[in-house]
């Protein structure tokens, strides 16, 4: 279900997976294009974004991937297909610039998010570089460093 954030934004789904597999260069805000009854189904919260990725495309970005489940009260004949490609609105110099980058650095675009911002259905889209099989285990390394740091602080001022 949608959980509502501090900044105005009604998050409907995130996308962990993209967080651990991929290193997070920059993040961008884009409009989604949909259909009526996905945005109901949206607001149910009936989205996955796994394997979710954006492909720019004859100077349109879009996206690849998410799984919207069909609205329940919808009829048959007026139900968008679930994995359909959905545009993404952006500005055109940022489509530019990302198409630009995503070639000359082989990077990708992932969707971190998906939520409703003003009542609209926005997607937060990230430029990003694969993580290698190392580079996970450091960070996990990483973090449980840190983790054990702050246990060993905790226990010095109880102490």
């Amino acid at each position: 279900m949608a959980r509502p954030s501090t900044d105005g934004r009604t998050i409907v789904a995130s996308n962990r997976r993209a967080r651990r597999d991929f290193e997070i260069l920059d993040t961008l805000e884009a409009g989604l294009v949909l259909a009526g009854s996905e945005v109901k189904s949206l607001r149910e919260g009936r989205v996955q974004l796994a394997d979710a990725y954006a492909r720019p495309r004859d100077g349109e970005l879009w996206l690849h991937g998410v799984h919207i489940s069909p609205w329940a009260q919808a009829s048959g004949r007026w139900q968008p297909e679930p994995d359909r490609h959905r545009k993404l609105l952006m500005h055109r110099r940022e489509i530019d610039r990302l198409a630009a980058r995503v070639e000359q650095d082989r990077l990708t675009v992932v969707p971190l998010s998906i939520y409703f911002k003003d009542g609209r259905a926005k997607v937060e889209v990230a430029l990003a570089r694969r993580k290698r099989q190392h580079d996970k285990r450091a960070t996990l390394a990483r973090r449980d460093a840190d983790r054990e740091a702050e246990r060993a602080m905790a226990r010095r001022g109880r102490g």
